[in-house]
């Protein structure tokens, strides 16, 4: 992972500041999904934010990277509120998100699609690019190298040639984070990383994470249903159920706290974590689509 060097990002310097979320309310056709959550994220740290299916943790993200507008609250990036502004407007702030399903485009080689990460740092015109002028080409270049040096932070320096399709699927994954470490964030939110991993696969995907925080000071929101990656990489924790805020703080804590052990860990989870991380049944709400 020492390839990647963040001295020389076009981003380079740039200060992360603090994501402050504050009485976030959003709504559908009546239904509650998130009722006045409130959180902060520190920059250069990893706040996971927690909760059974249906609980609104993938609201809340659809909410901080633009895909759900919010009906009431405030969520500020430093400077700029982000609620009601546009998905590609957010990005260009430094927010940079990885979704639960794979969306790499599959015949496409592993160093094109991480490419794709590289848009909006992309300053060659269209009419340059086409007549591949000088500036154009010296350009490209530049991005590709930044693609060779994030492939290789992440463990992916030898796959670059091969199509992103054919990677196994803890790869494609680690493809993902890639691609959206190109786009050189501020913020990265990352919804369920290591779904669906074999155990060697989540322990790489997760030094891979702490390598972004640590290396890089990138902040990161994580949603994700492995307590033992969870609880090894989050230096804060926001537990949501049934769209309310039930418990914040450090993850030793949060895991003790009684609210959570009844709604969450079960009356007998104990201290490595929940015994069923799965949905509930009989709870109201919108599913895991929406929580």
């Amino acid at each position: 992972m020492s390839g990647y060097d963040p001295v020389t990002a076009p981003d380079a310097g740039a200060s992360v500041p603090p994501l402050e979320v504050t009485d976030l309310t959003v709504r559908f056709a009546g239904l509650t999904a998130l009722d006045a959550v409130g959180f902060t994220v520190d920059p250069g740290t990893v706040h996971a934010v927690i909760g059974p299916n249906g609980a609104g943790k993938s609201t809340c993200f659809n909410v901080l990277s633009g895909v759900y507008r919010a009906t009431g609250g405030s969520v500020r990036f430093g400077g700029h509120e982000l609620t009601g502004m546009r998905p590609h407007r957010i990005a260009g702030l430094g927010v940079a998100r990885i979704f639960q399903n794979l969306a790499l485009p599959p015949r496409a080689t592993v160093a094109d699609s991480l490419l794709l990460g590289r848009h909006r740092l992309t300053r060659t015109g269209f009419v340059a690019a086409g007549l591949r002028l000088p500036s154009a080409a010296r350009e490209e270049r530049r991005h590709r190298e930044r693609v060779r040096e994030i492939a290789a932070f992440v463990g992916l320096e030898r796959q670059l040639g091969q199509p992103a399709g054919a990677l196994p699927y803890g790869q494609q994954k680690l493809a993902e984070v890639a691609r959206a470490l190109c786009m050189e964030p501020r913020l990265l939110l990352l919804d369920e990383p290591v779904a669906g991993m074999t155990a060697d696969e989540r322990r790489r995907t997760a030094a891979v994470i702490a390598g972004v925080r640590d290396s890089l000071g990138i902040s990161i929101v994580l949603v994700e249903h492995d307590m033992g990656v969870v609880m090894r990489l989050a230096d804060a924790v926001t537990v949501l159920d049934f769209g309310r805020r039930i418990a914040s703080g450090a993850p030793a804590d949060v895991q003790r706290d009684p609210a959570v052990v009844r709604a969450y860990l079960g009356e007998d989870g104990g201290p490595d974590g929940p015994r069923d991380t799965g949905p509930r049944t009989g709870r109201p709400g919108e599913g895991e689509a929406r929580g």
